[in-house]
């Protein structure tokens, strides 16, 4: 099935949506587009479904599969060249689940953790969540440049960690090997924990190359913990199934322990795991389609964008989202969002220090894993409200 089959307007079921999608769809009232929470509108490749209806109707859901930890360090190697063992990956109730968890076990109550500013709220509620206190190295919004001279001076001896997300959300930078190996030394240097979330490196737009930054050298490896997860891939956010990997067999020894520890808040259930196996194993057709079209329209959004006055675009190098510069329009991020929903019936998430950090302000943030029908009837509406003011 080709690309345009697999994700044409009509293969988006916006009736199935407005009941089951609670973070965008089923949120808001029918006459509102959402384009808000980073999860594809489309279904899922049809192996997974199959996969999942195959293992239930053998009527036992026992404990989970010993063999997906295999399945997902092959592919870590053979797509990332991350060189890792099924032993030294701990399975997650997601990828969040995943910062809680490297969160917990990198920072105690007093410690520092290291952000870039902007980035997703996740990282910041993790650290909180372990008593930690948030430091913010600030990213350029216009370049995105990350301010690496400036990051080693916000390195104290309360330091533990440093945040990476790779590629980036919002500002959907793939960050380059020379940025990584920098980071990564100073992580070596100064006896620090680097926890990479890199569940968007599957959306990755030519000539861009992700890079896993465990995979520079063994010293960096041994201080890395890499997140990742299948819902931003293959579009399973509600099966709530992620990963850790830890190539240091000590630090992967206490992440283990923290996370029984920490209990069934971190399990994966069984038709979870079959669900991410069969999408590692045969789906990639699916995922290669579903970043070929979300390309297709990260290139018609940022065009319509940055023809409307008083706002600015950047094309994202990775990810499905784009995080347009409003302030041209003399209106707060939040403002802008709430203008855009009563004006124009239009949900967007607003740059706020809340979701994603005090560096977000001036800026909105729009998800492209739609159908193209419908990201065009949202980008009329935007440019008719914002050409009122």
């Amino acid at each position: 099935m080709s690309s345009t089959s697999l994700f044409s307007d009509d293969r988006v079921r916006v009736d199935l949506l407005r009941q089951r999608a609670h973070m965008r769809w089923a949120a808001l009232s029918s006459d509102v587009i959402p384009l808000t929470a980073a999860e594809p509108d489309f279904p899922i490749a049809k192996e997974i479904r199959e996969a999942i209806r195959e293992y239930a109707e053998g009527g036992l859901l026992q404990y989970g599969q010993r063999d997906l930890r295999e399945v997902i360090a092959h592919k870590l190697v053979e797509r990332h060249d991350l060189a890792c063992t099924p032993n030294e990956i701990v399975l997650t109730g997601g990828a969040a689940a995943a910062m809680w968890l490297v969160a917990r076990y990198a920072c105690r109550p007093g410690d520092e953790a290291i952000l870039f500013d902007p980035v997703d709220l996740l990282f910041g509620m993790a650290v909180d969540e372990a008593g930690a206190k948030r430091v913010y190295s600030p990213v350029d919004k216009k370049t995105g440049a990350f301010d690496l001279e400036g990051l080693r001076e916000l390195i104290t001896p309360k330091t533990r960690l440093i945040c990476l997300c790779n590629p980036h959300n919002p500002l959907g930078r793939v960050m380059t090997k020379e940025e990584l190996l920098a980071i990564g030394q100073l992580a070596v240097e100064h006896d620090l924990v680097i926890m990479s979330d890199e569940v968007w490196c599957d959306i990755v737009y030519p000539p861009h190359k992700h890079i896993s930054i465990a995979s520079l050298s063994p010293d960096i490896a041994g201080h890395t913990i890499t997140l990742s997860g299948f819902s931003k891939t293959f579009g399973i956010p509600g099966l709530r199934i992620g990963f850790a990997v830890a190539p240091n067999p000590k630090v992967f020894q206490r992440l283990e322990r923290v996370a029984q520890g920490l209990g069934t808040r971190f399990g994966v259930t069984v038709l979870s795991e079959v669900a991410a196996k069969a999408a590692y194993e045969r789906c990639w057709y699916w995922a290669d389609a579903f970043v070929d079209h979300v390309r297709r329209m990260r290139d018609y959004a940022v065009d319509r964008l940055n023809r409307i006055d008083g706002v600015t675009c950047h094309k994202p190098e990775g990810t499905y989202v784009v995080f347009p510069d409003i302030t041209s329009l003399s209106m707060s991020s939040q403002q802008a969002a709430d203008y855009l929903l009563k004006e124009a019936g239009v949900a967007v998430v607003p740059g706020t220090p809340y979701w994603f950090g005090p560096g977000a302000e001036g800026h909105i943030r729009i998800c492209l894993s739609t159908s193209f029908g419908i990201l065009k009837e949202g980008l009329d509406r935007i440019e008719g409200a914002f050409a009122k003011i």
